[in-house]
Protein backbone atom coordinates (compact mmCIF):
# COMPACT_ATOMS: atom_id res chain seq x y z
CA UNK A 1 0.00 0.00 0.00
CA UNK A 2 1.33 3.41 -0.92
CA UNK A 3 0.07 6.98 -1.20
CA UNK A 4 1.07 10.21 -2.90
CA UNK A 5 0.95 13.25 -0.60
CA UNK A 6 1.54 16.95 -1.11
CA UNK A 7 3.53 19.05 1.34
CA UNK A 8 5.76 22.08 0.95
CA UNK A 9 4.77 22.51 -2.71
CA UNK A 10 6.13 19.06 -3.61
CA UNK A 11 4.62 15.61 -4.07
CA UNK A 12 6.00 12.48 -2.39
CA UNK A 13 5.25 8.77 -2.89
CA UNK A 14 5.19 7.21 0.59
CA UNK A 15 4.74 3.81 2.19
CA UNK A 16 4.60 2.82 5.85
CA UNK A 17 8.07 2.97 7.37
CA UNK A 18 9.42 5.38 4.72
CA UNK A 19 11.89 8.05 5.85
CA UNK A 20 11.58 11.47 4.13
CA UNK A 21 13.29 14.84 4.26
CA UNK A 22 10.59 17.43 3.54
CA UNK A 23 10.45 21.23 3.69
CA UNK A 24 10.83 22.53 7.25
CA UNK A 25 7.81 22.27 9.56
CA UNK A 26 7.69 24.02 12.93
CA UNK A 27 7.41 20.84 15.03
CA UNK A 28 9.51 19.29 17.75
CA UNK A 29 11.31 15.96 17.67
CA UNK A 30 8.93 13.10 18.42
CA UNK A 31 5.78 15.03 17.46
CA UNK A 32 3.14 13.43 15.28
CA UNK A 33 1.74 15.03 12.12
CA UNK A 34 -1.15 14.20 9.80
CA UNK A 35 -1.11 14.96 6.08
CA UNK A 36 -4.66 15.29 4.73
CA UNK A 37 -3.65 16.46 1.24
CA UNK A 38 -3.56 12.93 -0.18
CA UNK A 39 -3.56 12.87 -3.99
CA UNK A 40 -3.62 9.11 -4.60
CA UNK A 41 -3.81 5.82 -2.70
CA UNK A 42 -2.99 2.34 -4.05
CA UNK A 43 -4.04 -0.74 -2.09
CA UNK A 44 -3.90 -4.30 -3.48
CA UNK A 45 -4.13 -3.12 -7.10
CA UNK A 46 -7.05 -0.78 -6.36
CA UNK A 47 -6.11 2.82 -7.17
CA UNK A 48 -8.04 5.83 -5.84
CA UNK A 49 -7.25 9.22 -7.37
CA UNK A 50 -8.54 12.44 -5.83
CA UNK A 51 -9.90 15.54 -7.55
CA UNK A 52 -7.56 17.08 -6.34
CA UNK A 53 -7.53 15.36 -2.90
CA UNK A 54 -9.16 12.19 -1.55
CA UNK A 55 -11.87 12.95 1.02
CA UNK A 56 -11.16 11.48 4.46
CA UNK A 57 -7.73 10.07 3.58
CA UNK A 58 -4.86 10.73 5.96
CA UNK A 59 -1.19 9.86 6.22
CA UNK A 60 0.37 10.03 9.68
CA UNK A 61 4.05 10.54 10.40
CA UNK A 62 6.46 11.09 13.29
CA UNK A 63 9.10 13.84 13.29
CA UNK A 64 12.60 12.39 13.73
CA UNK A 65 14.82 15.48 13.43
CA UNK A 66 15.33 18.96 12.03
CA UNK A 67 18.37 19.80 9.97
CA UNK A 68 19.94 21.41 6.93
CA UNK A 69 20.77 19.88 3.55
CA UNK A 70 24.20 19.82 1.95
CA UNK A 71 25.44 23.20 0.70
CA UNK A 72 24.58 24.15 -2.88
CA UNK A 73 27.25 26.28 -4.53
CA UNK A 74 26.29 29.05 -6.93
CA UNK A 75 29.07 30.50 -9.10
CA UNK A 76 28.66 33.46 -11.44
CA UNK A 77 31.61 33.88 -13.75
CA UNK A 78 32.34 36.16 -16.70
CA UNK A 79 35.32 35.14 -18.75
CA UNK A 80 38.02 37.73 -19.52
CA UNK A 81 36.31 40.32 -17.27
CA UNK A 82 38.01 39.59 -13.91
CA UNK A 83 34.62 38.86 -12.42
CA UNK A 84 33.69 35.82 -10.33
CA UNK A 85 31.08 35.65 -7.58
CA UNK A 86 30.53 32.64 -5.31
CA UNK A 87 27.48 32.10 -3.14
CA UNK A 88 26.04 29.17 -1.25
CA UNK A 89 22.72 28.03 0.18
CA UNK A 90 21.66 25.38 2.69
CA UNK A 91 17.94 24.55 2.81
CA UNK A 92 16.29 23.59 6.11
CA UNK A 93 14.44 20.26 6.29
CA UNK A 94 12.36 18.13 8.63
CA UNK A 95 13.05 14.39 8.63
CA UNK A 96 9.92 12.28 9.16
CA UNK A 97 8.97 8.61 9.25
CA UNK A 98 5.59 7.53 7.84
CA UNK A 99 3.66 5.55 10.47
CA UNK A 100 0.28 4.98 8.84
CA UNK A 101 -1.92 5.39 5.77
CA UNK A 102 -5.71 5.43 6.07
CA UNK A 103 -8.25 5.86 3.29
Amino acid sequence: MYAVIKTGGKQYRVEEGTYLKIEKLELGTGDSIEFDEVLMIESDGDVKVGLPFIEGAKVTATVLSQGRHKKIRIIKFRRRKHHMKQMGHRQYYTEIQITGISA
